[in-house]
């Protein structure tokens, strides 16, 4: 063996100990929590037409805090939850079912932990999530930057998908306007359509209420963040057959970049119609503004992983062009959601969204890429860096609907749930782009010191005539989720799609059609262990991009797990399973804008997760996942960790204080033939005081203001993470 081999295998085996140490400590915190903390039985009280009721009884642990019973009525798959733990999720299979029973991996980001987190974007939502890189370039002011198993999970609000393409077709969803958000881990086309072996991303949004409530909020933050928002609901008629909700925001923000702001406005009403129990209908609008920038700016990876004659790069560097540089989105959308009861066994749905997007994207970023990790325009000092320029006005029209009849049904001892369903999708995309790349066109854009940036001298970049191009997708699908003698569970579903791509000239269009499977058997055990094994696919028509055309993505996956909830422990929520997945005609990007498909990559792993209600003073969300990809895709941390605690100080006296703490972990890693990215651990911090009406709260996410690299990619460029944020906020609420 080679003094290189030994050195490897030494390397090797030392990762393994440090991976292996940091579950132990992962493992040792959780069970420390268990242990040192009240434990009480959380009592069967659940959320269903209020969040926060100022007229409800007080908690006797702690009387500031609103206790909510709601006699008659239980949770339900779009309803407020009380604390972190939902038990019931329409995500994983379109109708109301109970997380325990879904032989499928399931996560649920509830209201509470929303707001409990201070989450300011729906990738800080999913910090604590189980099969998550949330992080995954780090601070993207332009999408939600998140992996899930190796993969890029597809954005549904509301059960529709909110976008086809890349974050150039899109605005960001605000957290403040979601109920909750649930993230189906896995291959889901047998009931979407659409959906990578990542999963779906599934938002549900605020609905009006029937009892009188409302909140209005001031925030003001790091980076110059000051925010106002407000959230009213309550019946319009005595009878409360109407039902209203208004949900709005405006934001004034810098970002950690310099010159980058991150400015929203948005508006969100819906209404309500309900004629009679049987029979309801709401009706869902948004208007949304905001005006950003690319907090991206592709750094070399001297300077930034590895050393550079002129010391690291700033975490605030911006080397674009003020006044030019922009992200600027403008999106409404209009639809509803509407449901009839013909008897207590049959049911019809239809959701249905129209949306219109703009995208103004113009930016300049490092050329990282024509010497990859290096400084092509300034090889020896390392200072003057090339630039590449990306100009985009992007408009899309967007309209999705989903129509399904359920059906309950008993034979012998198998109780079915039946749906039959039919969705449509049409995408519409109008292009314009310009571009200035030096290794295809001489590069005209001047270079920039990046150390001592001088701005002002460029040319903007020209637009070219728009492109059109569409895409139009049906499907029909078939389940049935039987419970077979009270103790097993076996679902199946079959559907097939039809798709077309009709791309800008020069391209040719693209047909394709598929049909899907997904089946899953599930263990009901007494003792609250319930063991499963699932087998899903997953098949994705991909929109083009430019003149490009590309085959649909194919996948599968065989999961299997158990899920616990033990018997006179209703308090305790455990999940462990293992994964194996692979696909076909990924799309990677191998210089910015250039793209090809690969033809088959695979992905595996494990992930455990807990989500519980210690007592009425405790909430706890903890997680652990393993992730093993196919070295041709672009590459995660092999170990991601993470736990994050609540506590009401209530019952030791401290009315309505609470303080919550976060632990965020992941291993080092490293992306092809690029530099390694070091281990990180990141602390977040809540202190909140509740009463019947206000609310003041402090929310710190990387506590100790740790400067770290998010991820350096084999092509070149290495993103920096998020620094330190502080957001205070006072609400008050009736």
């Amino acid at each position: 063996m080679t003094n290189d081999q030994e050195e490897g295998l030494r390397d090797k085996r030392s990762r393994r100990l440090q991976a292996f140490a940091h579950w132990i400590v992962f493992a040792t915190a959780v069970t420390a929590l268990w242990l040192a903390l009240p434990v009480q039985a959380a009592q069967d009280e659940v959320v269903a037409q209020a969040s926060v009721a100022a007229s409800a009884p007080r908690d006797a642990a702690d009387p500031a805090v609103a206790r909510i019973t709601v006699t008659g009525q239980k949770e339900t798959a779009t309803s407020p939850v009380r604390g972190y733990a939902a038990k019931r999720s329409a995500t994983a299979t379109k109708t109301d079912t109970p997380l325990a029973e879904t032989p499928q991996a399931v996560s649920v980001i509830t209201r509470d932990q929303i707001v409990d987190q201070g989450v300011a974007n729906v990738q800080d939502a999913l910090n604590y999530a189980p099969g998550v890189r949330p992080d995954a370039y780090g601070l993207d002011s332009r999408t939600d930057s998140v992996r899930v198993r190796g993969g890029y999970p597809d954005e549904y609000l509301d059960g529709l998908r909110k976008a086809f393409n890349y974050y150039t077709s899109n605005g960001r969803t605000d957290p403040y306007t979601l109920e909750r958000i649930e993230l189906l881990r896995g291959p889901s086309a047998m009931l979407y359509g659409q959906g990578t072996t990542g999963g779906v991303i599934n938002m549900v949004s605020k609905r009006p209420l029937a009892e009188p409530q409302g909140e209005v909020g001031v925030l003001f933050g790091s980076y110059n963040r000051k925010q106002v928002q407000a959230d009213l609901t309550g019946p319009l008629s005595a009878d409360s057959q109407w039902l209203y909700r208004l949900v709005a925001l405006a934001r004034d923000a810098d970002m950690q970049v310099d010159t980058v702001r991150d400015d929203r406005s948005l508006v969100a009403p819906s209404l309500t119609w309900q004629p009679s129990p049987m029979t309801s209908l709401t009706l869902q609008a948004l208007w949304q503004r905001d005006r950003t920038g690319s907090t991206s700016q592709f750094f070399p990876w001297q300077g930034v992983i590895l050393p550079n004659p002129n010391g690291p790069l700033p975490t605030n560097r911006f080397i674009g062009e003020p006044g030019y540089d922009r992200y600027d989105t403008d999106r409404s959308s209009f639809g509803w959601l509407f449901e009839h009861r013909f008897n207590d066994r049959w049911v019809v749905r239809q959701n249905v969204r129209f949306t219109r997007n703009e995208v103004d994207y113009r930016s300049f970023y490092g050329d990282s890429f024509t010497l990859p990790g290096g400084w092509d325009a300034d090889p020896v000092n390392q200072r003057i860096l090339g630039r590449y320029g990306w100009a985009e006005l992007n408009k899309v029209r967007m309209g999705a609907a989903d129509q399904h009849v359920q059906g309950d049904l008993v034979t012998g001892s198998v109780a079915h749930k039946l749906l039959l369903g039919l969705d449509l999708v049409k995408f519409e995309q109008s292009d314009a782009t310009g571009n200035d790349f030096p290794e295809y066109q001489g590069g005209t854009l001047p270079s920039i010191d990046a150390y001592a940036p001088v701005y002002g001298n460029f040319t903007p970049l020209v637009l070219s005539d728009p492109l059109k191009s569409a895409q139009r997708q049906i499907g029909l699908y078939a389940q049935d989720q039987m419970k077979i003698a009270e103790r097993w569970v076996v679902m199946a579903g079959l559907r097939h799609d039809k798709a077309t791509s009709e791309p800008a000239p020069g391209a040719p269009q693209e047909d394709s059609s598929a049909t899907t499977k997904r089946a899953g058997v599930m263990f009901l055990s007494p003792a609250g262990w319930s063991p499963y094994v699932s087998y899903s696919e997953s098949f994705t028509p991909i929109a083009n991009i430019g003149t490009q055309s590309f085959k649909p993505l194919r996948g599968e996956q065989w999961e299997g797990g158990v899920k616990v909830q033990p018997a006179g422990l209703e308090w305790l929520r455990f999940n462990a399973l293992v994964y194996k997945l692979k696909e076909k005609n990924q799309v990677v990007e191998t210089l910015p804008n250039v793209y090809e498909q690969l033809d088959q990559t695979w992905a595996r792993g494990a992930e455990i997760d807990t989500n519980v209600q210690i007592s009425r003073s405790v909430d706890l969300v903890a997680s652990y996942t393993v992730t093993k990809l196919d070295p041709q895709l672009e590459n995660v941390p092999r170990n991601v960790a993470s736990v994050w605690g609540k506590w009401n100080l209530g019952a030791v006296g401290l009315s309505g204080f609470s303080v919550g703490a976060g632990w965020r972990y992941w291993s080092a890693y490293a992306d092809g033939d690029a530099p390694e990215v070091p281990a990180v651990n990141l602390f977040d911090l809540m202190l909140a005081w509740d009463s019947p009406h206000w609310r003041l709260a402090l929310n710190v996410n990387n506590l100790t203001d740790k400067t770290y690299v998010a991820t350096c990619l084999r092509r070149g460029d290495c993103w920096w993470g998020a620094r330190r944020n502080a957001v205070a906020s006072v609400t008050y609420r009736w």
